[in-house]
């Protein structure tokens, strides 16, 4: 802290620049990653959010499935509301009733659902890469939990209670309860929401598989496969070149190079390069490398214009550059090759351009980048393995001449192609949470919507058999009880399109390189949960029109 200090008065003293300190927990610096002139705009906590939100719209969903189900089997209570208050109920000692009915029966399902949070917390851990613990033991989760779990109940409860405990006594003690069909009706309503929930989980989900799959086909502009580096400790700096030789000779390894860092990694970057004809106001970021021979050979970079490092048939190798496509376009050389960069103190000469290649986020923009000789700080090796040997073979003979020359460190070594993979590892969270909570909430939303088939072909039963002996086919009945839902799918689907469009555009907007959500997407889903609302409806349908129609009818 005090060197801090020291740096900031020395610069206010000494230079013409502001500096400010930005200090900031360590702890907090995983979720709170994303920082913009030194405030914090996001970063991963913003994915947890999200996630707490699709959670609420799940516990939503279970909250629409109990309301719409408990009004649908109404009339089997409307006796027993109509029985208590005539022997003199009061309403809201009735809504009481049917809300403490709720509250117990969400307490139930918490106990049962902590018990499946114990069990599935490991494999949970593992799938997020962080090991969570559920802190049963404090007052503050228990007190929360608590409150939740009354909120809930009060939630799914509430109109049931209110519906249930309005019925009029006379009406239904003289069976007159009926039912009153409407074209827009509070279940009807609670149908569509849960299914655009659901729909736009599903886009959601589908759209960040593309753009995983859109950002893994991006050229990544060298060759990774039999590519391995290891991190100078030791005596490998000191003893690079025999342990080069050995590779070489020995077969194990067609090329070898140094860098300053990995390939897929950047290490070094500044904004105070300077060339022949650069605007004295400009300020570009560049990404800094360095490699000290056989840059190009070794790590497969497409060679555009010039050659690669050589230090063997060309020594002032050492004070050369090798620029990307970015590079060359931001500085608007008419001649590259051959034209210098400044690099603090010193002036590297400009001996290729290269194909750009991904050193950071495969979905950003790729930066300018200047690769320096080995005059620059080096301190990874690159080695590209001979293919005619297999991976173990060549693994276990670079390890014999590492032990040989660097004895006090065991070799650690890194497979270049799993070093860009593990740059999805996030994103591929992401997605597979989002597939986990999507196939949760389609689950949970058909749940609702088989229970709700299932009442309304109880209480239909009578006319589905009047229709029958008529001459309905099964397939007429089956279709005249889907169509409801089906169209009540349709309508949900048109809600939830433009609301998934607008949010998934909105998050793919943090990736530079991206795709944005098609048009077959949109179809696709709407044709899944079309699909799934006549499966799930259809086998109540179905059951129901094959049944025989003199069981129905033998009491009237």
């Amino acid at each position: 802290m005090i060197s801090r200090l020291a740096t900031v008065v020395i610069s206010k003293a000494h230079a013409d620049v502001k500096n400010d300190n930005f200090l900031k927990p360590i702890g907090e610096t995983y979720l709170y990653n994303s920082y913009k002139n030194g405030i914090v705009i996001g970063g991963r906590i913003e994915m947890v959010r999200i996630f707490i939100c699709i959670a609420a719209f799940i516990l939503l969903i279970a909250c629409i499935n109990f309301v719409n189900l408990s009004t649908a089997q109404s009339e089997r209570r409307a006796k027993e509301v109509g029985v208590r208050k005539v022997v003199g109920a009061q309403r809201m000692s009735l809504v009481w009733q049917f809300l403490t009915e709720s509250i117990a029966l969400v307490s139930v399902s918490a106990i049962i659902a902590i018990l499946i949070v114990i069990l599935l917390l490991p494999s949970f851990s593992d799938l997020i890469g962080r090991k969570l613990t559920l802190p049963l033991n404090q007052i503050k989760f228990l007190t929360t939990g608590v409150i939740f779990i009354f909120l809930t109940g009060l939630l799914a409860g509430g109109y049931p209670a209110f519906f249930l405990s309005a019925f009029h006594p006379v009406r239904v003690l003289k069976g007159r309860f009926i039912y009153i069909k409407q074209r827009i009706s509070p279940r009807k309503v609670l149908v569509v929401s849960q299914f655009v929930i659901a729909v736009v989980m599903i886009i959601s989900t589908l759209v960040i598989r593309q753009q995983i799959q859109h950002a893994q086909n991006r050229d990544v502009g060298f060759k990774k496969d039999n590519l391995v580096y290891v991190v100078e400790i030791g005596a490998i700096a000191k003893n690079i070149a025999l342990i080069r030789q050995a590779l070489l000779e020995q077969g194990i390894a067609t090329s070898v190079t140094r860098t300053m860092s990995p390939m897929t990694e950047r290490w070094s970057g500044w904004s105070g390069a300077s060339w022949e004809g650069k605007d004295p106001n400009s300020i570009i970021p560049f990404n800094r490398q360095s490699a000290d021979d056989r840059l190009i050979e070794t790590t497969g970079l497409e060679l555009i214009k010039g050659r690669d490092f050589d230090l063997r048939r060309f020594p002032t190798d050492s004070m050369a550059a090798i620029i990307n496509e970015t590079a060359a376009k931001v500085m608007k050389l008419k001649q590259p090759i051959g034209s210098y960069i400044v690099d603090g103190d010193k002036k590297y000469t400009i001996i290729a351009i290269v194909k750009d290649f991904i050193q950071e986020s495969p979905f950003n923009p790729i930066t300018p980048t200047v690769i320096e000789g080995a005059a620059a700080p080096l301190g990874v090796v690159h080695i590209k393995f001979n293919t005619l040997l297999t991976t173990a073979d060549a693994l276990s003979k670079t390890a014999k001449i590492f032990k040989e020359y660097n004895p006090d460190y065991p070799l650690e070594y890194h497979f270049l192609d799993g070093e860009y993979a593990k740059k999805f590892h996030e994103i591929q969270r992401t997605e597979r949470l989002a597939g986990i909570f999507t196939a949760l909430t389609i689950f949970v939303s058909c749940l609702g919507l088989f229970g709700l088939a299932a009442y309304m072909v109880e209480s239909r039963t009578k006319e589905i058999s009047i229709r029958k002996i008529h001459g309905a086919s099964v397939f007429s009945v089956a279709r005249m009880l889907s169509g409801e839902f089906v169209l009540l799918v349709c309508i949900a689907c048109l809600i939830a399109f433009p609301i998934a469009y607008w949010a998934m555009n909105s998050y793919i907007q943090e990736y530079a390189y991206r795709i944005g959500p098609g048009w077959e997407i949109f179809a696709m889903t709407g044709t899944l949960a079309i699909g799934i609302t006549i499966l799930t409806v259809g086998y109540q349908s179905i059951r129901a029109s094959l049944a025989n129609p003199v069981d129905s009818l033998r009491d009237e």
